[in-house]
């Protein structure tokens, strides 16, 4: 069961929030740093948590015992990071690359297993986004995923069974956008960029 001492789910003066997410290699940092410049103070990225710790030198293996002390760094880190965000910038719209429900996809046994540990609930992270952009992962068509990202240790089998997996979770958001793979990478990010201006609009225009 969720620990009752957690922090509530929180929408920080309203913000709007949208995770970027996918399968290693999928070219959703790209596209985050793309939309940023071209919209410049309507937005503002909220860096990979993961990527973060991993370059800082926290160590990364493969060890399920190590696993689960490194997925709940990264899930605190990543709550965190928004929240740091979001006081820094109230009036833009967080664009996350990734989010907290990132995590059950690495996670060494059952998905809800993850949650629990968390003191949390999938419908609780879920709800902490207003829309999800997925980038599919080039290791489905069978391309390198390597992109000079030294965080980055997974091969193409392993990338291609995190694609599916997080694509099973985040499908789950009602607001959930599928950037497929597409062999010109320009192509597949200049739909994505479009899909990420779509959804802005959308969500703006409720909010109203």
């Amino acid at each position: 069961m969720p620990d009752d001492a957690s922090p509530p789910i929180e929408k920080v003066n309203g913000q709007l929030r949208i995770v970027l997410t996918g399968g290693p290699g999928g070219g959703k940092t790209t596209a985050a740093d793309l939309f940023r410049r071209e919209i410049g103070d309507q937005v503002v990225v909220v860096p990979e948590a993961a990527t973060l710790l991993f370059s800082g030198g926290f160590p990364r293996i493969d060890d399920p015992a190590a696993v689960v002390p490194t997925q709940r760094a990264i899930f605190q880190a990543q709550r965190s990071l928004e929240q740091v965000q979001a006081a820094r910038f109230p009036g833009r719209i967080l664009l996350c690359d990734r989010g907290t429900v990132d995590g059950a996809a690495y996670w060494p046994g059952r998905e809800e297993a993850f949650f629990e540990a968390m003191g949390t609930t999938l419908e609780d992270e879920l709800g902490r986004y207003d829309a999800v952009i997925f980038f599919e992962t080039a290791a489905a068509a069978g391309l390198s995923i390597e992109g000079g990202n030294p965080s980055r240790i997974e091969d193409l089998e392993t990338a291609v069974r995190l694609d599916r997996h997080l694509q099973q979770i985040w499908r789950r958001h009602p607001d959930f956008v599928m950037v497929p793979h597409n062999p010109s990478f320009f192509k597949k990010i200049t739909f994505g960029l479009a899909s990420i201006e779509s959804i802005v609009a959308q969500l703006r225009a409720r909010a109203r």
